[in-house]
């Protein structure tokens, strides 16, 4: 399948591809079969393209099949690399060239690769792709954790994907000059999940587990409760009391409970890799 960051420029084309570049940096590769290294170092290009996940279009032009394009660009020798920025070039290399060389160049001219993994995140939170962007959140860079606008986003995600614990720590520490609609909306869905976790019937669930705190009946009916609103570091921590002690408590309902608990946070997840651990140094 064609990459959408990747065209051969000709003379139909070449016009609008330039025109493209008001929007998105084009870099134009100018090569002919007849020179090796031109040749040899589209393959690069092309996987250079495909990792800066559209930051710039990669057009490449045959300057035996297109020799008139070619030399209205005036192109001396080959392979020569043009970048072409709101419809002017900027840059440019002659000769042949390390992928490093590229890359610095590009670089020059280009957000930077965390610059381009937030713009993509904003990007699939706003079309409802919570998990695809957090998974790119939170491969940035320590520094980049510390912008207002990636906590914000992060937290958004956290609150998509539940894991409120995390959305709350980041929102608890937005500066106020960031506190915007966004933040208020965020603020709110938390308050919800908040007043939901902590409801009357949960209240009252914990006032019984006060009054008898060995009944293993009201421990399983609340923890399932503490899960049903994920509370579940709540849940097995009330739960692992009981199996610590017991791991057959309440007929083995209370293990099985603790189990699809841990099943349903993911081998992932950082609390039901605590729990595991636990669970784990007793059972061997």
């Amino acid at each position: 399948m064609q990459s959408p960051y990747i065209v051969e420029l000709n003379e139909q084309n070449f016009r609008q591809v330039l025109e493209g570049s008001m929007q998105t940096p084009v870099l134009i590769h100018f090569w002919a079969p007849m020179s090796e290294e031109s040749t040899q170092v589209i393959p690069e290009l092309q996987m250079l393209a495909q990792q800066y996940n559209g930051a710039f279009t990669l057009a490449l032009l045959n300057c035996e099949q297109e020799q008139v394009i070619a030399s209205q660009f005036g192109v001396q020798a080959l392979p020569t690399i043009a970048l072409f920025v709101n419809g002017q070039p900027v840059d440019g290399l002659g000769g042949p060239q390390t992928l490093g060389a590229i890359q610095e160049m590009l670089n020059k001219h280009l957000p930077n690769q965390g610059e381009q993994h937030v713009k993509q995140a904003l990007e699939l939170i706003q079309t409802g792709q919570h998990t695809q962007a957090l998974a790119l959140l939170e491969s940035l860079d320590p520094e980049w954790h510390q912008k207002a606008q990636v906590k914000l986003a992060l937290a958004d995600c956290y609150l998509e994907t539940q894991d409120f614990d995390q959305a709350r720590a980041l929102l608890t520490h937005i500066p106020l000059e960031y506190q915007d609609n966004y933040y208020k909306g965020l603020a709110a869905k938390l308050e919800l999940h908040d007043q939901a976790a902590n409801s009357p019937e949960i209240q009252s669930l914990e006032q019984a587990l006060q009054q008898q705190p060995t009944n293993l009946k009201r421990v399983h009916e609340l923890a399932l409760s503490y899960h049903q609103v994920n509370r579940d570091e709540d849940a097995l921590e009330l739960l692992w009391r009981s199996l610590r002690s017991d791991l057959n408590a309440l007929d083995g309902e209370i293990k099985k409970l603790f189990m699809d608990i841990l099943a349903a946070l993911g081998q992932g997840n950082p609390t039901a890799g605590k729990y595991r651990r636990q669970l784990y140094s007793i059972l061997y």
